[in-house]
């Protein structure tokens, strides 16, 4: 494979007052030392975190700032702890993303009474400037962006091996942290009170523990609460795919031909918004309810095939493999666009394309011209993996109902009377869904109607809810 780049060195001014956003997205930085390697202390002279840069601080308290304005739930939270602490005494050990919306997260449990240690559960996405005014703050954090995998273990293992103390609590993102302690503490469990999960592939890891018994706590299912899937998948992505879009290649959506193949909740979501731009839009489907309801939608069904000579730009939406294929590739008209809204990275078949007759060029961080022979040129996005989160960024307020459900259901576990909840899965209760829901309306000055007596005895419901079946979707 052939790979020509022709990228300027850019070299960043940064003073320690002010720092450039750029610093932290591109770690253009002149440190190259390990921050393992380095000695760190915070104003205060507490040296228990490990991150990129400490004088970052400042820069990364204005983003937290900027997201606490988009995460109203959790400051309704803050608020509502003033008096009573429900995670008094509750010891959390996180392992998600660490960016400015986990830290208002992170600051929240601790005004509920809660003690954090945290690592990130992704090499890359980790905020520097976020990371540093945590542990400006007083937390003890262990991550910077660019990890190897040797630094992620340890950062991991830094939360969980130190002396004087350990965790009750567990909330992870992919079931990296979960999956440590059961290999090196598998005795810690004896203290955890339980398991929050947020994500497929950890759900799926509790799952089979739970199967081959050998789950030891109880755990929560967040991925599959309503809150988390509904607005996460649908609206969270009917927003960012135009955002991703237009960060990566400035394309213009009005009159542009696209083919969305999957109608789940993250396809109707990108043909809305694609089709509000203007754009001509296209569904492929395997089952017939989402394939009606593409139709129903206004969009036309077809099979990638019919239409893959004409379209401008390709997104896959399905969550399977091989959905497009080098067939489909070779197709495909010049400077067709190709990306993923998928979960994984496998939809876009992108091994079949590092072969020695195609020429890949870095246009941009994570946009690639992959050239033909002939001359003809396809514009791949992330190399195939998925858009919002590595090529722009994922809307606040849709991770305040994330983030409001996950501290929720560390209340509802550390909080629950001895034997509530065996050593399995748990769904979030409907109850606490609508509360989350119910926590978000002041923003947009929303008044709810109030059942009176006489209809609650009718419906067979109580007034406060829980208003739907735990099966309704």
């Amino acid at each position: 494979v052939r790979v020509r780049t022709n990228q300027p060195q850019v070299e960043l001014q940064n003073t320690d007052k002010q720092v450039s956003s750029a610093a932290s997205y591109t770690d253009s930085s002149d440190d190259e030392t390990s921050p393992r390697d380095k000695q760190q202390k915070n104003s205060k002279g507490n040296g228990d975190f490990c991150i990129k840069n400490i004088k970052q601080a400042d820069f990364g308290r204005r983003e937290i700032e900027i997201a606490e304005q988009e995460m109203p739930a959790l400051m309704a939270l803050r608020k509502r702890a003033q008096g009573e602490k429900p995670l008094a005494g509750a010891k959390v050990v996180g392992c998600t993303h660490i960016t400015a919306q986990t830290a208002v997260l992170m600051e929240t449990l601790s005004a509920l009474g809660a003690q954090c240690r945290w690592a990130a559960c992704n090499i890359y996405s980790t905020q520097n400037e976020v990371a540093a005014a945590l542990a400006e703050g007083g937390f003890s954090v262990f991550a910077w962006k660019g990890e190897s995998e040797d630094d992620f273990w340890w950062c991991i293992d830094r939360c969980v091996n130190v002396e004087g103390w350990q965790p009750n609590m567990i909330l992870d993102d992919g079931g990296d942290l979960t999956h440590w302690i059961y290999k090196k503490y598998p005795n810690m469990f004896k203290k955890i009170k339980g398991i929050v999960e947020e994500s497929v592939t950890g759900v799926h890891r509790l799952y089979q523990l739970s199967k081959a018994g050998k789950l030891c706590v109880p755990a929560m299912n967040v991925n599959d609460s309503v809150t988390k899937q509904k607005f996460d998948n649908l609206y969270c992505c009917r927003e960012s795919i135009l955002d991703g879009l237009k960060r990566t290649t400035d394309v213009m959506f009005g009159g542009k031909q696209v083919v969305v193949c999957g109608y789940g909740e993250v396809g109707k979501g990108c043909c809305a918004a694609l089709k509000a731009m203007g754009s001509i839009v296209y569904v492929t489907e395997i089952d017939p309810i989402c394939a009606l309801q593409a139709c129903m939608d206004g969009f036309r069904l077809v099979k990638l095939n019919e239409v893959i000579r004409q379209v401008d730009i390709v997104i896959t939406c399905t969550g399977n493999k091989n959905v497009v294929v080098r067939e489909n590739l070779d197709r495909m008209k010049n400077g067709c666009i190709v990306c993923n809204m998928g979960h994984s990275n496998t939809e876009i078949d992108v091994a079949s394309l590092r072969t020695p007759e195609l020429t890949w060029e870095r246009v941009r961080s994570q946009v690639d011209h992959v050239i033909w022979p002939d001359g003809k040129r396809i514009v791949l996005l992330a190399e195939g993996r998925l858009l919002n989160l590595s090529c722009s960024t994922v809307p606040t307020f849709v991770l305040s109902i994330t983030a409001t459900t996950q501290a929720l259901a560390l209340i509802e576990l550390y909080n629950a009377p001895e034997g509530r909840y065996k050593q399995d899965v748990y769904l979030l209760p409907k109850k606490m869904d609508e509360y989350v829901a119910s926590l978000h309306l002041p923003t947009f000055d929303a008044h709810l109607t109030e059942l009176t007596d006489e209809q609650a005895k009718y419906l067979g419901l109580n007034k406060n809810g829980p208003f739907k079946p735990n099966y309704y979707r």
